[in-house]
């Protein structure tokens, strides 16, 4: 009768594949497979928290979380886990010292001094550290970035793969830190390069002005604003379609999704029909 509940042997061997918050669902179907999940080390090795679970994730969860990798963790990637702390981040690191990719962009209870510590601990030991993405810790200043790349041994003679603005949220093997100093302002950020063949622009998208959609610089004068009220030049804007039947408001290329069809099959904005329904979307915004 026991081996008739037990599930399908198949169901062990998507777990490797599985994201943390459907792991830890799993482990409370049933006794085989939270035995599975536990007993498991192969899951636990690249641990990636995203939405929903980054804004619940504590620091005691996190630490039990990542103790099922018994040392072997690869790979940390925390997206805007804004309850973890440095205590928790250098108890992981201290357990995980073959970490090859931390990336804990918008964990903002995490401080600078955190993460200095953290990549030291990291880079003293087996040295694997090859990835470190960390935009959205506030506070950072050149200090701390040029501790950080001498750890990571990042020479500054070298050509850097470019970032985009449209392309930012594309992962960039070759680089080891996402961050460096603005040519301009002279701060601790993201810093974008213009896709336009005759500009050679570079900065932070707090200097100048870029496209969501082409990822272009964006003179005083041509700044459109997108119904997701995102910034778009002149030229995306014109042949962005389709536009709002009520503010004639195109969506920029990451929030196609979020138009409503009116009983007419015409389109409208998020904002225009929550005006028109009372209805608020203020959670996709977070």
């Amino acid at each position: 009768m026991e081996e008739e509940c037990c599930p399908h042997e198949a169901m062990f061997l998507v777990l490797g594949y599985l994201p943390v918050n459907e792991l830890l669902l799993m482990s409370q179907v049933c006794k085989s497979l939270r035995d599975a999940v536990n007993n498991d080390v192969l899951p636990w090795l690249n641990i990636l928290v995203q939405r929903p679970l980054s804004s619940r994730l504590s620091d005691d969860r996190l630490i039990n979380i990542t103790s099922k990798a018994n040392g072997n963790l690869k790979t940390l990637c925390l997206i805007n886990c804004i309850h973890i702390t440095n205590h928790a981040l250098q108890t992981v690191v201290s357990q995980n010292p073959h970490i090859t990719k931390l990336h804990i962009p918008g964990c903002s209870s995490i401080t600078p001094e955190g993460v200095v510590a953290a990549v030291t601990t990291l880079c003293q030991g087996s040295n694997c550290l090859r990835s470190l993405r960390i935009n959205g810790i506030y506070n950072l200043q050149r200090d701390h970035l040029h501790t950080l790349a001498s750890c990571l041994n990042i020479n500054n003679n070298l050509a850097l793969e470019p970032l985009l603005y449209h392309e930012r949220h594309r992962e960039r093997e070759r680089i080891a830190i996402d961050l460096e100093e603005c040519p301009k302002c002279y701060e601790v950020r993201e810093v974008y390069e213009c896709p336009k063949g005759d500009c050679k622009c570079r900065a932070c998208s707090f200097c100048i002005p870029r496209c969501e959609n082409c990822g272009g610089c964006i003179a005083s004068g041509e700044v459109e604003e997108g119904a997701c009220s995102d910034i778009l030049c002149l030229n995306c804007w014109l042949n962005e379609h389709p536009k709002c039947s009520f503010c004639n408001k195109p969506y920029c290329k990451q929030h196609t999704s979020w138009w409503h069809t009116s009983s007419h099959s015409t389109f409208i904005c998020r904002v225009c029909q929550e005006n028109s329904s009372g209805y608020t979307y203020m959670d996709d915004f977070l």
